[in-house]
């Protein structure tokens, strides 16, 4: 069997240091190890719109800055498939059939929904097409066959809702559909880094979160003003790193190379973390760390940004290319599904 990975992004903005810590940075990695067949890269347009139905200019106007975070971060075009999920209908139709197999009530108990309907002050009036959310990323994870989905930890629950309808649709119509596995990242730290102000989850729509295409000058701002561990008020005083956001963040991107470089009075984050527990250890000097940190990170993503941001007839023809190679490999599965299902009657019918 071919080592198959889909994942995506819904373009509502700019990615931000979430999705990479997250997700991007491993997929990166995944891509350039060579232990895969096939990359497939989704921009969910499609998901995006059905809760920005009545402003599509918003999903639109993201596609293009989306597909400009993937080729900063280093996804590579020849390596991977980037596409647009609307440019691939047989998603549409493939949720269609899923739909029919799963119950109302367990799309209510998937704790993903849950979060965002009440994030979102859903509550009765719930797009359906935001509803059935859990179903169409089903589809487009069987459609290519993924052996594997490369996700933040809060797209477990909709990991496990996609095997089940696997194994409905195979216990009902025979084996057809591939299990996927999930892929967490290996940093236990960049699992949900929380937003700069403290809050659980980085969003856009907080405000809260440090962009991949932000100028040096605006990410040392927002790192200067991060929330830290309120009752260190004092250099002198203990502080606290546990749910500290400078420390997780430490924890996401700092490496030993960057202490011999910033910061060479300390071994190691352990150290750091230590002297700031014990005392003496003001958050200024941490966050400028952090700070110098993040910068280097993020340089490399940012120059290459602004190569592509110059190329853009490129990026779009990547995106076409890729919506092309994906509706194809889609196609194939759709033909099998429909085999499966015994709706192919044309083909049944040998006419």
């Amino acid at each position: 069997m071919q080592k198959i990975i889909l994942t995506g992004d819904r373009p509502t903005g700019k990615l931000h240091v979430g999705h990479y810590a997250g997700s991007l940075k491993e997929r990166v990695e995944l891509q350039n190890s060579g232990e895969y067949d096939k990359v497939f890269i989704m921009i969910a347009d499609a998901q995006a719109l059905t809760d920005n139905a009545e402003h599509p200019e918003k999903v639109r106007e993201n596609v293009l800055e989306v597909a400009l975070d993937y080729l900063a971060c280093g996804i590579d075009p020849k390596k991977s498939t980037i596409f647009i999920q609307s440019a691939v209908p047989q998603l549409t139709e493939l949720t269609a059939y899923y739909m029919n197999l799963v119950t109302v009530s367990r799309v209510q108990r998937n704790p993903t929904v849950k979060t965002e309907i009440k994030m979102r002050n859903f509550e009765a009036s719930i797009p359906v097409g935001f509803f059935v959310y859990p179903i169409s990323q089903a589809a487009d994870i069987t459609a290519f066959r993924a052996t594997a989905v490369p996700v933040g930890e809060d797209q477990l629950p909709m990991l496990e809702q996609c095997k089940e309808i696997v194994n409905k649709f195979n216990a009902v119509y025979g084996e057809t559909l591939t299990e996927p596995e999930i892929i967490l990242p290996s940093n236990k730290a960049c699992l949900r880094l929380p937003g700069l102000d403290g809050k659980a989850k980085m969003s856009k729509s907080l405000g809260n979160c440090i962009y991949l295409s932000d100028e040096p000058d605006v990410i040392k701002q927002k790192i200067m003003s991060m929330y830290t561990d309120p009752d260190h008020i004092r250099v002198q005083d203990p502080g606290k790193v546990e749910g500290n956001p400078v420390f997780v963040y430490l924890d996401a991107f700092s490496r030993p190379e960057h202490f011999a470089e910033f910061l060479p009075e300390y071994e190691n984050l352990d150290a750091l973390k230590a002297h700031y527990q014990r005392g003496g250890l003001g958050d200024v000097k941490v966050k400028k760390f952090l700070n110098n940190v993040m910068q280097a990170e993020l340089a490399p993503i940012r120059e290459r940004r602004h190569m592509w941001e110059q190329r853009l007839d490129d990026v779009k023809q990547i995106l076409k290319q890729g919506s092309a190679t994906a509706r194809e490999a889609a196609a194939a599965t759709l033909h099998d599904v429909r085999a499966a299902m015994q709706i192919n009657y044309f083909e049944n019918w040998h006419i």
